[in-house]
C-alpha cells in the first residue's frame, strides 16, 4: 500500500504526457509518439522544482511498464505468417543485423563510447528502433539517460530515411518488391517504414507498404536472441568481475519469455485483429509512457554536450545498414 501511494503520483505525470504525445505521434507518426514523450519529460524535469514525490512512480515507470509493454509487443506477432511471408526477407535482414552490430561494436572501441550506448545504438539501427531499444535497456542495466540518448539518434535517422528512401529508390532503380525489401531492412521503426513505403506507394501507384510492413515484423523477432545471448554475457561479466557465481536464472529477462508466450498464444489461437490491434497500441501507449519517465530522469543539457559519438555511430550504422540491404539484393538477384 506504502508502494503504491509513493508510486501513483510519478506513474500519473508519466500517463499525463503521454496523452498529449500519443496523439503527436498520431498526427506526425514519422516522428512518434516516443520522441514527444521524451522531449515533453526532458522540458518539464526542468521546470519541476521538486521531484521527490515524483520519483518512485518514474522510476517504476521506466523500468517496470517499460517492459510490460514489450511483453503486449508479442500479442501482434503471428509467427507462422510472419515467417512465412518474411522468410525471403532472412538472409538481408541477418547481414544487415550483424552490420550494425560489427560497426557499433568496432566504434565502441575506436571512439571510447559507452557500452551500453553502443549496444542500444547497434541494436536499435539494426532490429526495430525504440522497441529494440525498450527490451533491450533491462537486460544491460542501461541508464535512462543513455536510453534517451539512443532513442533520440534513432530518430534522427528514421526521419531522414523516411524523406530520402523513396527518392533513392526511385533513382536507384528499385522494383516494387526491392524497395519494401529496402524500406523493411534500412529503416529502423515501424512508423517510419510505413511512411517511406507509403510515399512510393503514392508515387509509384504500388502496394509496397504491405511488404515492408512484414519484413519489419520479421526484424523484429530478433529481439529474442539478442536480449537472451546479453543477458547471458552481462552475467559472465558480472561474474568474472566480482567473483560471483554466474545464475542464469537471476540474468534471465523473463519479460523476453512473455514475449515470445505472448506470439506463440497469439500463432496457436490466431487471436483476430479485434483483439490484437487494441493489445499492439496498448503496448505502444505503455512504450510512450516510459519514454515519458525517461525524458522526465534526463538532463537535456548533458544529453546534447554528451551526443556527439552516439549520433556519428548511429549515422555510421544507418549507412552500414543500408548499404548492405542494398548489397544483398544485388546478390541475391532482386536488383
Amino acid at each position: 500500500m506504502n508502494f503504491l501511494k509513493k508510486s501513483i503520483p510519478g506513474i500519473l505525470l508519466c500517463l499525463i504526457i503521454a496523452v498529449p504525445s500519443w496523439f503527436l505521434g498520431q498526427a506526425v507518426p514519422v516522428i512518434g509518439g516516443p520522441v514527444f514523450a521524451i522531449l515533453i519529460g526532458m522540458i518539464l524535469t526542468l521546470i519541476l522544482t521538486r521531484k521527490e514525490p515524483f520519483a518512485q512512480g518514474i522510476n517504476y515507470t521506466s523500468k517496470k511498464i517499460l517492459q510490460a509493454a514489450v511483453v503486449f509487443l508479442g500479442f501482434g506477432m503471428n509467427l507462422t505468417e510472419i515467417l512465412a511471408k518474411g522468410k525471403q526477407s532472412l538472409p538481408i535482414i541477418i547481414t544487415t543485423i550483424t552490420t550494425s552490430l560489427v560497426i557499433a561494436s568496432i566504434l565502441y572501441k575506436a571512439l571510447n563510447l559507452r557500452a551500453n550506448n553502443a549496444i542500444l545504438v547497434g541494436v536499435g539501427s539494426s532490429i526495430c528502433g525504440g522497441s529494440a531499444i525498450a527490451a533491450t535497456a533491462p537486460v544491460i542495466d542501461a541508464s535512462d539517460e543513455e536510453v534517451a540518448q539512443s532513442v533520440s539518434v534513432i530518430f534522427l535517422f528514421n526521419v531522414l530515411a523516411a524523406l530520402i528512401f523513396p527518392t533513392l529508390g526511385g533513382m536507384l532503380g528499385l522494383s516494387n518488391e526491392g524497395f519494401g525489401l529496402f524500406a523493411g531492412t534500412a529503416i529502423n521503426d515501424t512508423s517510419s517504414v510505413t511512411a517511406a513505403a507509403a510515399a512510393w506507394d503514392g508515387i509509384h501507384g504500388s502496394n509496397t507498404l504491405d511488404s515492408a510492413a512484414i519484413v519489419k515484423m520479421t526484424r523484429t523477432l530478433a529481439i529474442i536472441p539478442i536480449t537472451l545471448v546479453l543477458a547471458i554475457y552481462r552475467g559472465r561479466k558480472e561474474k568474472s568481475s566480482k567473483g560471483s557465481s554466474f545464475s542464469l536464472r537471476k540474468s534471465f529477462p523473463y519479460f523476453v519469455l512473455f514475449f515470445v508466450l505472448a506470439s506463440i498464444i497469439t500463432t496457436l489461437f490466431q487471436l483476430p485483429a479485434e483483439v490484437t490491434v487494441p493489445l499492439k497500441d496498448l503496448s505502444k501507449f505503455l512504450i510512450i509512457m516510459a519514454m515519458a519517465a525517461i525524458g522526465l530522469n534526463t538532463n537535456i543539457v548533458k544529453l546534447i554536450k554528451t551526443g556527439g559519438k552516439p549520433i556519428f555511430t548511429g549515422f555510421c550504422c544507418w549507412v552500414g545498414i543500408a548499404l548492405v540491404s542494398l548489397g544483398m539484393q544485388h546478390v541475391l538477384g532482386i536488383w
